[in-house]
């Protein structure tokens, strides 16, 4: 840690959480709080080619390493600033060929060891918890996430042997499990994934529900923003998770990854439950409570069927970004028409539709799948209706200054333009770009972009 910490903020043990941050002055909503270079961060091997591996901006022109032509970069700055962890994989993606596939979190793991052995002082990222201190919770992993340790130990053996001199096993499994714990997904302004990074000192700060900071990123910086006023002395507190779903499955989740159950207010009151697992009457009678928790184990198991049936047909979902690196990306992953996907999507909101509300999170969550699919399949009509009928729904059930909500009235802003319905789409990106110069700040590159999109359509 570094002697001077980060100006406003104080860490602190936070009564029933452990380590905390709070705050020693007021901040508004929209206020920046402090930034945090990653520790370690990797490009997603899909983004390769589009963004810069260095400085994760992405942009056209980029100039490829001359050896493993693979990684691309800005300039010769980047290209040099990034070469002693792009060393780690260049010589090997040559060897290996197409046999290279370590996933992102070895590679990032990878990463982070390398710097760790050339590392003397703690780094700008950890001006109030150095990595080394980040929380393992080797103590509470079942026999699945061991296994799942000891293949990426393996799998970082296999790739990197040759190139990384590893610590003792130990080592390597208490490594393994604080980047599970603590990575983060850097994602863009269409909460696409861009890349996975440590961000030591963001890490310290504690899950609610009800959070009153957001973590958004810049480049290879994240910045921590207020998305409520917050008073001298009080906590702040960002969201670990998607908090669109209901209490029950939000506190399952926060125990499965992170080994703690959240007393937040809305855990505790439950407030947003009945409206999230809104019911459809029959005759003027609700269901029975059996017949309920029979549908919701439906939902759930459909929910994870879907999930695997993307992964295992490699779908990535087109966004309707009219920029051509998306196009060629993403067309270029399809192996499978996604029909039967879109297929699936529509029987079980069939199925539920007999019981769930279309505001039923599970309805929404199958609705948006449908948006992705229809996207894919550049059925930008179908996208539009499944995206009206989700929009609203997630205004109400997400907090005020929503990534989730920014990113629906972007797609749904581009869909209208594409279909030639230019005041709705204008009218859908100003309200995307209003929370955006919240949540990004105003004189961020993806507000900026977004600007300028809007002029240029209001001409």
């Amino acid at each position: 840690m570094t002697a001077d910490g980060i100006d406003g903020l104080g860490r602190f043990e936070s009564p029933g959480k452990g380590r905390g941050l709070l705050v020693n002055r007021a901040y508004r909503v929209g206020e920046l709080l402090f930034v945090c270079p990653a520790f370690s961060h990797v490009l997603s091997v899909s983004e390769r080619g589009y963004t810069c591996e260095h400085c994760f901006t992405r942009k056209e022109g980029l100039s490829k390493c001359g050896k493993c032509k693979k990684a691309f970069y800005c300039n010769v700055e980047c290209q040099r600033g990034d070469w002693a962890m792009h060393k780690l994989e260049c010589s090997a993606m040559c060897s290996f060929g197409e046999s290279w596939c370590p996933s992102e979190t070895v590679r990032l793991v990878a990463r982070v060891i390398s710097r760790m052995k050339v590392q003397k002082e703690p780094s700008a990222s950890e001006k109030l918890l150095l990595l080394k201190d980040l929380e393992a919770n080797l103590d509470k992993l079942d026999n699945e996430k061991r296994e799942m340790n000891e293949a990426d130990i393996a799998e970082l053996h296999h790739f990197y042997s040759k190139h990384l001199d590893f610590p003792d096993h130990q080592s390597l499994l208490t490594l393994f499990a604080q980047v599970h714990c603590n990575g983060f997904t850097v994602e863009d302004e269409e909460l696409s994934h861009v890349g996975s990074a440590l961000f030591p000192d963001v890490a310290l700060m504690n899950h609610s529900c009800c959070p009153n900071v957001i973590v958004t990123y810049r480049g290879t910086l994240a910045e921590v923003r207020a998305v409520k006023d917050i008073s001298p002395g009080e906590e702040i507190f960002t969201s670990y998770i998607d908090l669109l779903y209901p209490t029950e499955d939000r506190l399952e989740r926060l125990r499965d990854s992170y080994y703690f159950t959240c007393d937040c207010k809305e855990c505790i009151t439950k407030s947003k439950d009945n409206v999230k697992l809104k019911l459809r009457k029959v005759d003027g009678d609700e269901p029975r409570s059996e017949e309920v928790r029979e549908m919701l184990r439906y939902a759930r198991n459909a929910i994870e069927d879907f999930r695997r049936a993307k992964q295992e047909k490699n779908i990535l979902f087109l966004h309707p970004i009219l920029y051509l690196y998306t196009v060629s990306k993403f067309c270029a992953s399809l192996l499978t028409p996604p029909a039967e996907l879109l297929e699936l999507c529509e029987l079980s909101m069939d199925k539920m539709g007999s019981m769930f509300e279309d505001t039923n999170v599970y309805m929404l969550h199958m609705m948006y799948q449908a948006m992705g699919v229809c996207m894919y399949m550049e059925d930008y009509d179908g996208a539009v209706n499944y995206g009206e009928k989700v929009i609203k729904p997630f205004r109400q059930l997400y907090p005020a200054y929503s990534l989730n909500v920014a990113s629906m009235y972007l797609k749904l802003g581009r869909l209208y333009i594409a279909l030639d319905r230019t005041s709705a789409g204008s009218t859908a990106l100003k309200k995307a770009l209003a929370i955006m110069e919240v949540v990004h700040g105003k004189d961020h590159i993806y507000v900026k972009e977004l600007q300028k999109e809007i002029s240029t359509h209001q001409k």
